[in-house]
């Protein structure tokens, strides 16, 4: 937003940016009990399956998730590309930790594997964020088992950490990935956000930007951005557009018509 537009309603920062500081991150009580349980499953050295539908959240729950896990007892390494194939995928994971991948698929697995190994004695658990993961070549899923067995699978010396669409559960569940799937103790899901969280959400977001307690939005435009909105991420660009057509209109509130014209355009 410009900052004629932020001026007009009496904003000082744009209140729908991504750039926003983990701090302040909003977080309603649902996604609270979900990164708790984040929490408590790591510092037991177990494995999570976190999912949900685009835009209900998930981002937030792993950023708030790396605010509080403590760096002295954790290294946390995150995996977004998972289009790889194996070999790749474990080269991704060694630069990620800082490690010259070798030529090899063995040797690539090795380095990764001695380095979970080291940290073990740096009193530091390993959490491999593998975010996007139901796009995972199956071939990477087969062998995610075996990352983590370690001295005859009597020590838990890594946890993974599952993140991706609910078709990830589908994919894990199914008889041939028994061997991964029981290794996962915590299998989460986050549902999509109701009508409350909507409004809950944009005044956290307005107040972040200088709005403090003043209403921006009627409560007929909130529960048309519930309506159309298919997350998070879509529900701060039409709330943004919508400030903009109740702008260029001199309006001090977002209306429902706004709304209903800024949906239309973005179909």
């Amino acid at each position: 937003m410009t900052n004629n537009e932020l001026a007009h309603f009496g904003l000082t920062a744009a209140p729908f940016t991504k750039e926003i500081d983990d701090a302040d991150l909003w977080q309603p009580p649902s996604k609270v009990a979900v990164v708790d349980e984040l929490v408590e499953g790591l510092s037991a050295r177990q494995s999570v399956l976190l999912t949900g539908e685009p835009g209900v959240g998930k981002t937030c729950v792993l950023r708030a998730l790396r605010r509080r896990l403590p760096d002295a007892g954790f290294r946390l390494t995150y995996c977004h590309n998972a289009t790889l194939g194996r070999r790749d995928f474990y080269r991704h994971i060694c630069l990620a930790l800082g490690l010259n991948p070798k030529a090899t698929a063995a040797a690539v697995f090795y380095e990764v594997t001695s380095h979970v190994e080291q940290l073990a004695t740096e009193q530091r658990h390993p959490v491999f964020l593998l975010d996007e993961a139901h796009l995972l070549h199956q071939d990477v899923l087969d062998h995610l088992h075996i990352l983590c067995n370690y001295e005859w699978d009597s020590r838990a010396l890594l946890s993974l950490l599952l993140v991706g669409l609910p078709e990830l559960r589908e994919r894990l569940s199914r008889r041939h990935q028994r061997s991964l799937y029981s290794r996962i103790h915590h299998r989460l899901h986050i549902d999509p956000t109701t009508a409350d969280d909507t409004a809950d959400y944009l005044r956290h977001r307005l107040r972040l930007g200088g709005a403090g307690d003043r209403e921006l939005f009627s409560t007929d435009a909130i529960a048309l951005l519930h309506e159309s909105a298919g997350g998070l991420r879509d529900l701060d660009r039409l709330a943004e557009a919508a400030l903009r057509d109740a702008w260029r209109r001199k309006k001090k509130l977002v209306e429902r018509e706004a709304v209903v014209r800024v949906v239309a355009a973005d179909r």
